[in-house]
């Protein structure tokens, strides 16, 4: 029995990647987004991540991607998860409410040049809908990477939308979509010193 739970649990992250590789919208926004990325870090700007719970995990992961390495050894490139000092977290939460943690570090570091990558498996988190017209207002491109709802994110945003209402499912998906953007970003930039 718990072995048949372990195979239909797998079973549905295929089927849900399965869907995911047969949407060529998605797939061609995966690459409009990368190019985004490449774009902005050439021209001086920095990838910017916000996300709750494990969404907040997986924007520090991902903006560890750029800092660090992905596929191989290389200069560092511009990255940052937004919420990842706990002291101007916790100032800003305490004197502008919790909904305003991104927004406000949007307000203080965010420029024109950068991008921001919004993630929210269901579009209601109100920080992330905060972040969102705080980017807007500062003319910062933006990508949101949620699930197959819309929830209330503004219409006029760009998302990528993953095709499944399954939280574990969706944050699979953003993961595998972060890492091909990591990938595809690195290989651009440095492609003398790919192996």
């Amino acid at each position: 029995m718990k072995l048949e739970v372990v195979k239909q649990q797998i079973r549905s992250s295929i089927d849900t990647k399965e869907k995911l590789i047969s949407d060529d919208a998605l797939m061609n926004g995966i690459l409009a987004l990368s190019e985004k990325c490449g774009s902005a870090l050439r021209s001086g700007g920095k990838i910017l991540f916000c996300g709750n719970g494990g969404s907040f995990a997986d924007a520090q992961h991902l903006s560890a991607e750029f800092t660090s390495r992905f596929l191989f050894d290389r200069p560092g490139l511009p990255s940052l998860a937004l919420g990842t000092n706990s002291s101007a977290m916790t100032a800003i939460g305490n004197d502008y409410g919790y909904e305003n943690v991104f927004a406000r570090e949007i307000e203080a570091i965010a420029t024109p040049a950068d991008v921001l990558i919004a993630i929210t498996t269901s579009g209601n988190s109100e920080n992330i809908l905060k972040a969102l017209k705080a980017a807007k207002e500062k003319n910062v491109p933006t990508v949101v990477l949620t699930g197959a709802g819309k929830g209330r994110l503004p219409k006029d945003i760009d998302a990528l939308h993953i095709p499944s209402s399954d939280t574990a499912r969706i944050q699979e998906c953003h993961i595998l979509i972060g890492h091909i953007i990591c990938g595809l970003v690195e290989a651009d930039i440095f492609s003398e010193l790919r192996p």
